[in-house]
């Protein structure tokens, strides 16, 4: 008797915390998606994965390929080589520059396409004036390159998206040491060589890191290369989804998307295997950076400016001059409910999925094991799969339990509740937090990482509960990373396109998806106040993120 009362207080230790188990919980919602799309196409009703091989798969897979790898390219190039020439060297404003590069992030790839397509198109401002001065009559008389092509939506993915690498190479150059690039002048190495030989390999990292997410952006949009006509693996699943109704065969194909993911991230894991970085010292001096003067300094404005124009301000431009000339369509039906409900939907999908990230990692901490911290890196998986992909791993499993229960609820009360899941936005916010949960995760426990472990075991100590050390000790001393979390969530709601299209409710429309729509029908006036909103809204974040980290220089 006595042995087995002394052995039931140690079982009961046994027993996972509340904190533990709901770390777990959220965890299993956030990986459901993927594990369901990987048993839909495993269990397809129609297996037309033959018939996808014979027909149409090579091509989606070769132009996803191609366009990644282009864009993922010259993404890199452009944003190591400004990173470089902002950190290194002063020239002709490099101060507003710094800032500038940064605001592609603002503007949506999709809405790049349309800005330079209406730019550039055969009744554009740029072939009409050339048709003016050389009178010429049609297309024929003269040679202009087309931009509805698979060249084109690698240039407007590149321009969107090289801020990316842009913002983690230029840290990355920043962080490393003056001493560093001092002995290798000392030993006459020029600039391009300290580059090569100094600050790229130490930089390798958060360039790398960089590139994998221009990677998976590029796989994930649909908007551009679906302007461009170019047919890849996401339009794919749009395509036999939608288009030929078949479930299985868009799983399977999401399932492609998500092996191609998983292995750039074994790639990038492996590639830097044994690879190591280290500080010298704690506190170690930047490098300085050297004056350009003259043509020196007038060929790194340009070379910082040209991409800031074309990722930036020739979208603005466009749909600016539209919207100007074209007052009426600000107060064009419909518009001011898409501004409401993507501002509605994106701030309680970002409230959602920051509480719930905040809540698994402090659980994840509080337990001390190493099981329950494993959860972390596998939550991230939101982050590299699709919209698409998202989609389909959440519509298809919540529509049928939406039909079971509400079959329930008839046979029980004579009641019918209809879809309470998939026929409102709560399948709409569940695929934003299960995609953007690794934003929310990742700052979380950056932010509780900095928190000196002493503070949360003095609370403690006095009394308070593992809720009141969480509220008085933690929230204070991180609502700094929470903000930035809040607001980068919910501007990436804003964005967001794929998952929107295929998850909303039936009449419902975002700001992205208004755009979308509208452009689609080759009516970039009527898509210009939506488009400008969405920049407007997004720039907000940028400007937030370019203040944060220049606070840590």
């Amino acid at each position: 008797m006595t042995d087995e009362k002394t052995q039931l207080p140690s079982m009961a230790l046994n027993w996972p915390s509340p904190w533990s188990f709901g770390a777990g919980l959220i965890a299993a919602l956030v990986v459901m998606p993927i594990l369901s799309v990987l048993w839909i196409a495993a269990n397809p009703v129609e297996n037309i994965w033959p018939h996808l091989i014979a027909t149409t798969l090579p091509r989606y897979l070769g132009n996803t390929l191609v366009v990644m790898v282009s864009v993922a390219i010259a993404a890199t190039l452009v944003g190591t080589v400004t990173a470089w020439l902002v950190v290194m060297y002063r020239f002709p404003g490099r101060r507003w520059l710094e800032w500038a590069l940064l605001m592609p992030l603002a503007v949506p790839g999709f809405l790049g396409a349309y800005a330079l397509v209406d730019f550039l198109d055969f009744s554009g401002p740029v072939q009409t004036a050339l048709r003016g001065v050389f009178g010429w009559q049609s297309a024929q008389d003269y040679l202009f390159p087309d931009i509805r092509s698979r060249s084109g939506a690698i240039f407007v993915l590149a321009a969107s998206l090289y801020p990316y690498v842009y913002l983690l190479a230029r840290a990355g150059f920043r962080e490393q040491s003056g001493a560093a690039h001092d002995v290798a002048r000392a030993l006459g190495a020029g600039g391009f060589k300290r580059f090569w030989r100094v600050g790229l390999p130490l930089a390798r990292p958060a360039i790398v890191a960089g590139t994998a997410i221009v990677m998976m952006e590029t796989v994930n949009d649909f908007g551009t290369v679906d302007y461009f006509g170019v047919q890849t693996l996401t339009t794919g699943v749009f395509s036999v989804w939608l288009e030929a109704g078949n479930a299985g065969g868009a799983a399977q194909i999401a399932t492609l998307i998500l092996a191609l993911i998983f292995a750039l991230v074994a790639i990038e894991k492996i590639s830097r295997r044994k690879a190591r970085f280290h500080r010298m010292a704690r506190q170690e001096r930047e490098a300085a950076a050297t004056p350009l003067l003259g043509a020196s300094g007038l060929f790194a404005s340009v070379m910082c400016f040209v991409p800031f124009l074309a990722g930036f301000v020739l979208p603005v431009a466009v749909m600016s001059s539209h919207a100007i000339t074209r007052p009426d369509r600000w107060f064009a039906p419909g518009l001011l409910e898409a501004l409401t409900n993507t501002v509605l939907v994106g701030g309680v999908a970002a409230i959602v999925t920051v509480a719930g990230a905040i809540f698994m990692v402090y659980g994840v901490r509080l337990s001390g094991r190493i099981l329950p911290r494993m959860f972390l890196p596998v939550t991230t998986i939101g982050y590299a799969a699709p919209g698409a992909v998202l989609a389909i791993g959440l519509l298809i499993p919540l529509a049928a339990l939406d039909n079971l229960v509400a079959d329930g609820v008839l046979a029980l009360t004579g009641w019918d509740p209809g879809l309470i899941l998939t026929g409102g936005t709560v399948v709409l916010l569940y695929a934003y937090s299960v995609r953007f949960f690794a934003i929310g995760q990742g700052a979380a426990d950056a932010a509780m990482g900095r928190v000196a472990p002493s503070l949360p075991l003095a609370a403690r100590t006095l009394g308070h509960s593992a809720g009141g050390a969480l509220t008085r000790v933690y929230m204070p001393l991180i609502r700094g990373s929470v903000a930035a979390a809040l607001l980068l969530v919910f501007v990436d709601c804003v964005k967001e396109l794929p998952a929107t299209l295929l998850l909303r409710p039936f009449n419902f429309n975002t700001l992205a998806t208004r755009s979308y729509e509208q452009a689609s029908l080759e009516r970039i006036a009527d898509a210009a106040p939506s488009a400008l909103l969405i920049i407007f809204v997004s720039l907000v974040a940028v400007i937030f993120v370019a203040r944060t980290t220049m606070r840590q220089r």
